[in-house]
């Protein structure tokens, strides 16, 4: 796969905008346009939609203040241009005119007949229910669409897509943060909203992802984020049984993103841009949503305007040629740049079982159809083969049992390949017996540690009890031993009084036997 660096043209805008300049284009390679005259303020989480070869940008952000402007780029004189709106009620008269459009961020736009709708997105302005808005481009009046039904609650970075006259919003955070994985549904022909309730596990809460819808009846969720996660997942979401799945993707490994933008042509889904808050993503990719799988379509560098969160990606039709138009977002820098890619045009896929006109017919004319249909659902793919009309009216009976013969075949090939994963399965469950067994062996073990444990528990708690009585007792042995002391100092003032007594009685006596000794001599 090559990898194509988005071009810069040097070339003057008079010369760009020469009959015929499209053909100049490199398919699957992004090119930015040079703008006569003056650019829109940059921002990111605007929204964006092409109509009629022009490109109307709603709203956005910008360092944190929201916007409230409705640019116009006409991809064919390539001139920016603000579309002035008018109110569409008496209680607008008083009002200033910016006021009309209430500033908003984080919102979504649908084009239905000659209206834009624009669908929730965060403002200053409050409200516990989802705002719904609209513009007319022929009157541009500007004015709140008053809808019914099971009205979801307000929120920002959600998805809201066209399918028919029906659009179908799903997840995104509501003015509290809380994260929402909520589907509804908003008829515009009655303005009526209803609750989807999807059966099996749905996507995790989030919001800044993409969503499409493929050949009317499959709902397909990419990407996103919560507070602390980058998602890089696919979720989907069956509208006739409204059972949610999350099928396995093949080709090029997808990175984690949020912010990006999507667009479908055909089957296939563009992706452009998104980030993870540290880094942009440089790739665009294509899904082939009838088979699954994920390629790199071109690259640009790092901090380039199309590796930004935030960014609009729209299809549009001019002088007959389908390009991709890409505006605004930010990566470290707000960006007011207009890009334009042509894409390559690809084979439309059909399902392999289908190959031929009579193996189709033979298909519908036998039960083993019902398992080709669950693998036609598997393959996101309803294949119609626009001759199969003729073919099964000149098939013969011998094309019928070939094609019966082949479904055989098949059906052998299932077959062993069940047989496989029964014996996968078998292995596999003598494993979890075997770890089953090892696992009680060391709940036993746990229970005979946790006894022992509790044994020597209550030992502590025996000798903490016997350590505090001895406290006590060393407590009340207190008094005893000031008692005790203060006998000890009696007896050492008794017996310094004995000595005393001895040693005065010694010196009496000494006198008394000196003085007979005395008076014997005199005699």
């Amino acid at each position: 796969m090559g990898w194509n660096h988005c071009v810069r043209v040097s070339i003057s805008p008079p010369a760009f905008m020469e009959t015929e300049w499209q053909s100049r284009l490199a398919y699957d390679q992004w090119t930015a346009v040079p703008v006569s005259g003056s650019r829109p303020p940059a921002r990111y989480k605007h929204a964006a939609v092409a109509v009629d070869e022009k490109l109307y940008v709603v709203g956005g952000s910008r360092n944190g203040r929201y916007l409230s402007d409705v640019q116009v780029f006409d991809l064919k004189s390539l001139v920016w241009s603000n579309l002035k709106l008018k109110p569409n009620a008496d209680k607008f008269e008083e009002t200033d005119s910016l006021d009309i459009l209430p500033a908003i961020s984080g919102h979504n736009v649908v084009n239905w007949g000659n209206k834009l709708f624009l669908i929730g997105g965060h403002s200053k302005k409050v409200a516990n229910k989802i705002t719904v808005l609209f513009i007319d481009l022929e009157t541009h009046l500007c004015g709140v669409v008053e809808t019914s039904g099971k009205v979801p609650v307000a929120r920002g970075g959600h998805s809201a897509t066209l399918v028919g006259s029906r659009v179908i919003v799903f997840g995104g955070e509501d003015k509290s943060r809380r994260l929402l994985n909520d589907v509804f549904v908003l008829d515009l022909e009655t303005m009526t909203w209803d609750m989807v309730e999807g059966t099996q596990t749905p996507p995790a809460p989030r919001f800044d992802h993409t969503a499409a819808v493929h050949a009317e009846r499959y709902l397909l969720i990419f990407g996103g984020c919560s507070h602390s996660i980058f998602f890089n997942n696919l979720h989907v979401l069956d509208l006739q049984t409204m059972e949610w799945s999350q099928p396995l993707v093949q080709g090029d490994l997808v990175t984690a993103r949020a912010g990006h933008a999507g667009i479908t042509i055909d089957e296939n889904w563009y992706i452009v841009g998104g980030g993870d808050n540290k880094s942009g993503c440089p790739e665009t990719l294509v899904l082939n949503m009838s088979k699954l799988v994920w390629s790199e379509l071109t690259s640009v560098k790092q901090r380039d305007p199309l590796a930004s969160e935030g960014l609009s990606v729209c299809s549009a039709i001019i002088d007959g040629e389908m390009y991709l138009v890409t505006f605004g977002g930010y990566n470290g820098k707000y960006s007011n740049e207009v890009f334009i890619m042509k894409p390559k045009p690809r084979d439309s896929s059909r399902p392999k079982i289908f190959q031929s006109p009579a193996a189709a017919a033979a298909a519908a004319s036998v039960t083993a159809a019902y398992a080709l249909t669950k693998a036609e659902k598997l393959d996101f793919t309803k294949a119609e083969d626009p001759n199969s009309k003729g073919a099964e009216n000149s098939i013969s009976e011998k094309d019928v049992t070939n094609g019966v013969k082949a479904i055989r075949e098949e059906k052998n090939v299932l077959e062993l390949s069940l047989a496989e994963v029964r014996a996968e399965n078998t292995r596999i469950k003598g494993q979890i017996d075997e770890k089953n067994g090892t696992l009680s062996e060391l709940s036993k073990e746990l229970l005979s540690v946790q006894g022992q444990l509790g044994a020597e528990r209550s030992r502590c708690f025996k000798l903490e009890a016997q350590i505090s009585e001895l406290h006590k007792m060393l407590e009340s042995m207190q008094p005893i031993e000031n008692e005790v002391q203060e006998l000890r100092t009696q007896k050492s003032a008794f017996e310094r009084n004995i000595e005393l007594a001895s040693a005065v009685q010694k010196q009496g006596s000494g006198g008394v036997w000196r003085w007979i000794a005395g008076g014997n001599g005199n005699a």
